[in-house]
């Protein structure tokens, strides 16, 4: 299997039509071969532990509502075009994102990070419930298979705060300046929310070469 890295924040609107557009390519291609891996980047990473309203987070980092409005047009259209159903009106309040990563990366422990992520955009950007905080992430975590208790009592610590601020601060030093961001099998790197047809060709590729590759099995090692 390639591993296929994911760096993304699960408040960003380009990281779920990214996602989604990967689902697709791999809906299509169900013999793909990649394992894949969320990574924590924070899109706000000084947004107050609370969290703050979400009209005047959007006002204030566009300069008013014509600037949130203008910015944000690309992105109902595109969603729109995929089929994603993202209600912006129904949310309220942007949140301060290091606990939904840190539960993301527990979930990987446990083997259900793919259905966290999921449920996370979804609670999101579609049910308008806010992943900042402590309950709501919980439910996520138990309807995913996790322990409740066990995740309760996580989120009530300081547990991992700082390996996931460490591990977006690594991706920054790295030449990650925004989310979503792919890394193909440690070194190709592919940003951005890329097309259906883009991934489809990503994964013909890899599958290509490594066809070839168990074909000349001698030739792999020497290369």
């Amino acid at each position: 299997m390639i591993r296929l890295d994911i760096v993304s924040d699960p408040i960003c609107p380009w990281c779920y039509i990214g996602k989604t557009y990967l689902d697709q390519a791999l809906a299509e291609r169900p013999n793909h071969p990649f394992t894949i891996l969320w990574h924590p980047f924070q899109l706000n990473p000084e947004m107050p532990a609370e969290g703050m309203d979400r009209r005047a987070y959007l006002e204030g980092k566009f300069g008013g509502k014509e600037g949130a409005l203008r910015a944000y047009a690309p992105i109902v259209e595109r969603a729109e075009e995929i089929g994603l159903n993202i209600d912006f009106a129904g949310i309220k309040r942007t949140p301060n994102t290091i606990d939904a990563h840190r539960l993301i990366h527990w979930a990987e422990a446990e083997g259900v990070q793919q259905e966290v992520v999921d449920a996370l955009f979804r609670a999101y950007f579609e049910e308008g419930r806010d992943i900042g905080d402590a309950a709501t992430l919980t439910e996520i975590a138990e309807s995913a298979g996790m322990d409740r208790a066990v995740t309760e009592r996580l989120l009530a610590g300081e547990d991992d705060k700082a390996d996931v601020r460490a591990r977006d601060t690594q991706f920054r030093e790295m030449g990650v300046s925004g989310v979503p961001f792919f890394i193909v099998a440690g070194q190709h790197a592919v940003p951005g929310a890329q097309p259906k047809e883009t991934w489809i060709k990503v994964i013909d590729e890899v599958l290509e070469q490594l066809a070839q590759a168990a074909d000349n099995p001698d030739a792999a090692s020497q290369g």
